[in-house]
């Protein structure tokens, strides 16, 4: 499942501190990385580690889920297993090897490219302090109020996601895939403090699932607490591959805090994710590319959003932008 409209991080801030000085499903199984035949859908690499990070050497399984629906699934080999051109869209991974207990990953497919997902798996019989409480399973009605809820948000339908998500929480209040609907609902409302304080309580009680952790990190960028937002967004790209939404708002984040070469690299990636469904980003690009000194390159990416945007209400701020390069000796003029 995938929540939208998060990538509406206030472009007031980023803009103001710029400086003017921006598939049919098949799998491989191969102990070391396979040749992917090249195709214009995206693919999967599953690495599995035990509890002291070690790739694991036990014969497991990895199984693909969609619409809860098994598509394919793969045998592990020397800890790894693959998958190649896949449809767009969210998947379930359960992971299973013997002498371990099972963990399940979700990740979205939404881009042209390969996904590296790493699972951890714990010895049955031993205790572990990463995976906290084990979730409870939502009730059958329960699961259909809330999946109408994300299905409603998805379409910024915020009314008929409030009256879905009314009724998953008085059937499981508690239950942090409710929780999480809830924070996104808070986000979407830009009520960051409620969104903030119920994705905290989500992230504790599910540590796994990078969704909640990155939806944390936008209720603090939202607020401008760019400290505070950086650890769970970072926390939510280590369980799985993020979207574009968490690596644009770690990128700011970073830019915000000065740590510009980080910022280029994040917000590179959020652009190239993004395939044009935010065109914001390619400013932050050029505010992060002019912080390295790499003036040249941020003019190229000012031009770019000209040329391909220059109806979007952001365009007088580029070319501002891009005529500050200019004036100030940064770029060559023609």
């Amino acid at each position: 499942m995938r929540f939208a409209k998060l990538h509406r991080i206030g472009l007031t801030s980023i803009l103001a501190a710029f400086l003017c000085a921006v598939p049919s499903l098949c799998a491989q199984d191969s102990g070391s990385d396979p040749t992917f035949v090249r195709s214009d859908r995206p693919s999967l690499s599953v690495t599995v580690h035990d509890g002291a990070g070690a790739t694991i050497t036990a014969a497991g399984t990895v199984k693909l889920y969609h619409d809860a629906t098994l598509l394919d699934q793969a045998g592990l080999s020397h800890g790894r297993a693959f998958f190649s051109s896949l449809p767009f869209g969210d998947y379930a991974l359960v992971v299973e090897a013997t002498g371990y207990k099972s963990v399940q990953k979700d990740v979205n497919l939404s881009v042209q490219m390969r996904y590296e997902v790493d699972a951890t798996l714990q010895r049955e019989g031993a205790s572990s302090s990463v995976e906290g409480p084990a979730k409870p399973i939502l009730a059958p009605k329960a699961k259909e109020a809330l999946d109408k809820s994300l299905k409603a948000l998805s379409k910024s339908k915020l009314s008929e996601a409030e009256k879905y998500l009314a009724e998953a929480m008085q059937l499981a209040p508690g239950h942090p895939d409710v929780l999480y609907a809830q924070g996104v609902l808070f986000l979407d409302q830009k009520n960051w403090t409620q969104a903030q304080s119920v994705l905290e309580k989500a992230s504790q009680l599910d540590p796994s699932n990078a969704r909640t952790f990155s939806a944390l990190g936008m209720a603090f960028t939202d607020q401008g607490e760019y400290d505070k937002a950086i650890p769970p967004l970072e926390k939510s790209l280590q369980l799985e591959a993020g979207s574009w939404e968490t690596n644009w708002a770690l990128g700011k984040s970073y830019y915000q805090l000065q740590h510009y070469d980080q910022a280029l690299k994040s917000s590179q990636l959020a652009w190239t994710q993004a395939n044009g469904k935010a065109p914001q980003i390619e400013l932050l690009v050029a505010q992060a590319l002019t912080a390295v000194g790499k003036y040249e390159d941020a003019a190229q990416a000012l031009r770019d959003f000209l040329k391909h945007y220059s109806d979007r209400p952001e365009a007088p701020t580029a070319r501002r932008w891009l005529d500050g390069l200019a004036s100030n000796g940064k770029i060559r003029t023609n």
